[in-house]
């Protein structure tokens, strides 16, 4: 309690905390907002119960939107393609010698790539927008004859509802890059919490009254033994001291000081598993699409196994999967965002050494 209260007393800390709290308020207020043309009546219930039905894609871009699926909201395509984006243009930093160029340009090269992730975030937010209402229009976005849209609606409506969406799912990418620039932590994980957090009291209701206060009681403990464990781990790093050899510019004497050179233990932070679980969504979005609604599953290799290992995260199949992606992930983003050859001409540069390291 102390050490909130010490925070709100730092004038730069307290303005980054409102500045957070004001954004993800505002993204939820987005988040609840229905899209033109959507009969919310007629949808909302039947998405609840594809949502709990099958732990599978519904629940999955449900997650990514912040829970704004559920009223097919202007926010309702979410952070996906930003992040879908952000993956492409991290591997292409390393395919392409023109992004291993802007990498290596320091700040002036990560603002390009910054753009270039707008602009396919742009591109994807569209493509996924038209999927959606394409198979909305044709009544088979939540099973076959279900209708979500008006019945009077006309071509017109249909690409202003795909326009609408798209530039939502922008919006959503412009909050979550100013909570990063001018608030506290990393916007995009921060609206994914959001989402999350608005489904703990109906989930934590849910589980009181189906499995009793016992049950309810190990689940929330079990959940703070997490949170502690996970915060245990992700401030955890190991320091190697670094020397900084003297100096005479002119008649001023620099460096002699020792200092150190943090490593987290968690260098890639919580971004390999949202990029894991992006890349495990888009296959099973292509197959939701060209199933068409279809409650039956496709008799060909790639529909049957998507639908029977993809569409189920408690499939060993899924787990092992899963825990791939992330493994590569974690190693492919800090291979990417930490280059020790880097770290050590920059030391190099300003006379810095680690004892006993030559």
């Amino acid at each position: 309690m102390s050490a909130i209260i010490q925070a709100f007393k730092d004038v730069d800390l307290r303005k980054k905390i409102i500045f957070t709290v004001l954004m993800v308020i505002l993204y939820r207020v987005g988040a609840q907002i229905p899209s033109p043309g959507v009969d919310y009546a007629s949808i909302s219930g039947r998405l609840r119960e594809l949502t709990q039905e099958q732990g599978s894609v519904y629940s999955l871009i449900n997650l990514f939107s912040g829970g704004a699926l559920l009223q097919l909201s202007i926010f309702a395509i979410g952070i996906m393609p930003y992040i879908t984006a952000s993956i492409i243009v991290q591997l292409l930093t390393v395919v392409i010698p023109h992004f291993e160029e802007l990498k290596k340009e320091g700040q002036s090269g990560q603002a390009k790539m910054t753009q270039y992730t707008r602009y396919l975030t742009l591109a994807l937010a569209l493509l996924q927008a038209s999927g959606i209402v394409a198979l909305a229009d044709r009544q088979q976005l939540l099973g076959q004859g279900i209708e979500v849209l008006n019945a009077d609606r006309t071509l017109w409506d249909l690409v202003m509802l795909v326009v609408v969406m798209s530039a939502g799912a922008m919006l959503v990418m412009w909050i979550g890059e100013l909570i990063t620039e001018k608030g506290i932590g990393n916007g995009m994980s921060l609206l994914i919490f959001a989402g999350i957090a608005t489904r703990l009291p109906t989930d934590g209701t849910s589980i009181l009254q189906s499995s009793g206060g016992v049950v309810f009681a190990v689940v929330v403990a079990a959940v703070i033994i997490l949170v502690v464990g996970v915060v245990f781990v992700e401030q955890g790093q190991r320091r190697i001291p670094v020397q900084y050899a003297k100096r005479m510019v002119g008649r001023r004497q620099y460096g002699g000081t020792s200092t150190y050179l943090p490593l987290k233990v968690n260098q890639a932070g919580v971004i390999p598993v949202i990029f894991a679980s992006s890349l495990i969504y888009m296959p099973v979005l292509i197959t939701e699409i060209f199933n068409s609604g279809s409650v039956e599953v496709a008799d060909n290799w790639w529909q049957r196994n998507v639908i029977q290992y993809l569409m189920t995260p408690a499939s060993w199949q899924y787990i092992v999967l899963y825990f791939i992606l992330i493994i590569f992930f974690s190693y492919f983003y800090v291979s990417v965002q930490y280059d020790p050859q880097e770290q050590a001409d920059n030391m190099k540069k300003y006379g810095g050494f680690i004892p006993g390291i030559r």
